[in-house]
Formats: C-alpha cells, structure tokens, sequence
C-alpha cells in the first residue's frame, strides 16, 4: 500500500513518515511539500492514502482534494490540522475524507488509523481491483485514440463505430492557455474541472490537447445546457488558475469525421478571442515592452515582435497593452514617434527626411500623411508656427 504525505512543514512530514515506516515497514510512504509535487505523486504512483495539511501556500489541501476526487476516485484522504483550523476539517468529511488529525499527531492514533484505512483498502481492492482495471485501460485507449484522431493523425485500423456508439452526437470543448512556462498544474486543474462538470451534466472525458489546451467531449442530454456548463467552468478557472485562458466549444457533432475540421476552428479561432483572465505580473510584462519601445521607436516595431520579447501571445499582448494604456499598440507608436517629431521640428537644420528618419519613418510622404492626420497641418507648416523666424 502507498501512502504520500503532504506538508508544507519539513518536520511534519518527516516525523509522519518515521512512525509509518517503523510501524509499517511493507508500505511505501510519498512526500510532497506543497499541491503541486502531490499531483505529480498522484499521477506516476499508485496512491492509496493521502494525508494532507489544510492551509498550504498556492493550492490548500482542501482544493487538492476537490479536484483530484474525479481522477482519482479510489483514494482515501485524510486531512491534519491545528485545532484553530478545526471547522475546515469538518468541511473536509464533508467533502469526503475518511479522517482528520489534530496537530501534534499522536504515533497511536495514527497507527490505528492507517491500520483502519488499510483493511478497508484490502477489502475494496479485492472486490472492485480487477473491474476497474479494465476499465481504466478501456478508458485510456479510448481517450489516446480520439486524441490522435482529433489532431488529424492517423489512428491505424482502430474502428470509430464503438466510440460512436457511446456517443452518437456531443460537444467540443477546448481551454486554452496562454503562459512562457510549463502548466503542469494548470493542465490537473482544467482537467479534473472540465471533467467534473461532464460527468454533473453528461458524459464524456477530456484529453491533453497539446502542452497549453485540453480538449473535452461531452455528451449533453439536451443542447441548451451547454452555456451553463461553459459558464460554470469560466467561474471555476477564473478562481483557480493563475494564467490567462480562452474556452471554446462547438456547435452538436453527430459525425466523428468531423472532428478535426471543428478542432482546426477553434484553435483558429483563439487567435482572435479575448482572453478571459489576466494573470498576475502581466503589468510588468506591459511595462518592459513600454521601456522597450520608448528606446527603440525609431527602429522598425510590430506588435509581434514587441509581444516576443515579453513572451507573450499577440493577441493576448494587445489586450494586456491597450487595458493598461487606453491605447492600441499602433496607436501608441505613432503617438510616441509623433510627438518625438514635434521635437526635432524645432531644430530648423535638420532636413525633414532626416526627421522622419529618426522617428523610424522610411517613406517621408507617408510621414508627412500620418503628421497632417494627427495634428492637421504638414511637418513644414509645424515648423513655421513653431520657428517663424527661422527662413
């Protein structure tokens, strides 16, 4: 049997894991400092008991639990805390837990109760272990084989008609992020989220679309619950994710064969959508790209290549960009390199081609355009309202 332990404090863990390996020597015990190591525990081992803390930095033990009750059904969990934290254990029988341990932790009282939680497992595992096996297997093919078929790659002589017959119409549903990093965390949470809200309103299963979108299936009794499902998962993300992110769905598909035409779509479609929640530290990321561009506004500036720089999306850059300035991007540079023109105008030796050169203009009648539709007069006539003295 596999026990993982999850504490913030070192000498909580450690302490928990002395009295289980000296009192059950022929368990394997985990540990984990904080949700995120868990959830990587709970995926590459075959845990069977989870103790954790309640109130951890980033994800508490009680939305640990929560979210990983869906994928991973079996496990029992067993919640410490302090007694100042006691109405939280109580939510968390509620939610399902087996236990609750009052900090300090007696070695008695948790032997005892590993020793309960264990000939339960026994018991269960001899009754449902070899059922759910396949099940699981059943599952997993099923879900690799309609990811492969939804990225449009081929899937052998596999029959669609089965999948089919499970599911003779359903929705997509994709979540994409939008992060420089790696969203293993993010990955769990959409999925055990998404997956959650199927199995409430219908069924299906979610699969890793690709290293920053899932993409659900789920078959709804009736059509119009879909809206509420998709607005439910926004409101769950939003309080648990900490990237920026877009939800699309699909219209009902009857036709496995359209699958990955829909896909396409969407993943098209994300280059235009909003973004539905800004993560923190995206200010910083406008405020590098804002120094960026006062240095270089002469030189030749996209929003692509300003976007790259801060390591983000385009799309999601210009959002972020004109939330924070009031203004577009190309808006901005043209204010910016406009006004620094006003500037050099008063310099009455600088030839105006050699103005709209500083400024990053090659073209001096585009300049001369793009001056006279901000301010209604040509760089000339600037020039000699500013410096009539100087011809």
């Amino acid at each position: 049997m596999d026990i993982l332990i999850v504490d913030d404090e070192t000498v909580i863990r450690e302490g928990i894991q002395r009295t289980l390996q000296t009192r059950f020597p022929e368990h394997g015990v985990h540990l984990a400092a904080n949700a995120e190591q868990a959830i990587a525990l709970l995926r590459s081992q075959r845990i069977q008991i989870v103790l954790t803390d309640i109130l951890m930095p980033g994800m508490t033990g009680l939305e640990l639990m929560n979210l990983s009750r869906s994928r991973h059904p079996h496990v029992k969990w067993v919640v410490i805390s302090a007694y100042s934290e006691f109405s939280y254990a109580q939510e968390a029988v509620r939610l399902g837990a087996k236990d609750y341990l009052l900090k300090p932790i007696g070695k008695e009282v948790l032997s005892e109760m590993i020793r309960k939680l264990g000939d339960e497992i026994a018991h269960e595992t001899e009754l449902i272990e070899e059922a759910e096996l396949l099940k699981a297997n059943r599952k997993y093919l099923q879900e690799a084989v309609f990811h492969r078929f939804a990225q449009g790659l081929d899937t052998g002589r596999i029959d669609m008609d089965p999948f089919m017959e499970q599911h003779p119409y359903f929705h997509l549903i994709m979540v994409k992020m939008e992060s420089d990093k790696a969203v293993y965390l993010e990955n769990f949470i959409i999925e055990n989220v998404l997956l959650e809200l199927t199995e409430r309103y219908g069924k299906g299963f979610v699969t890793v679309h690709d290293g920053k979108s899932l993409l659900g299936l789920v078959t709804l009794p009736d059509a119009a619950l879909l809206p509420a499902l998709v607005d439910e998962l926004r409101s769950h993300l939003v309080k648990y994710l900490k990237v920026p992110f877009q939800i699309m769905s699909s219209e009902k598909i009857d036709r496995i064969e359209a699958v990955p035409a829909e896909v396409q779509r969407m993943r098209q479609a994300s280059t235009t959508q909003v973004y539905e929640h800004h993560a923190s530290g995206s200010d910083r990321s406008v405020d590098v790209a804002l120094q960026y561009i006062r240095t270089h506004y002469h030189d030749d500036l996209s929003l692509e290549k300003v976007a790259a720089i801060v390591y983000l999306n385009p799309v999601y850059f210009s959002q972020l960009f004109k939330q924070k300035t009031g203004q577009g991007f190309k808006e901005y540079v043209t204010h910016l390199r406009l006004e620094q023109a006003k500037q050099l105008l008063m310099n009455p030796k600088l030839k105006l081609a050699d103005v709209a050169d500083r400024i990053g203009y090659q073209d001096m009648r585009h300049f001369s355009q793009v001056f006279r539709k901000k301010y209604g007069v040509t760089p000339s006539e600037y020039r000699l309202e500013q410096t009539p003295n100087s011809v």
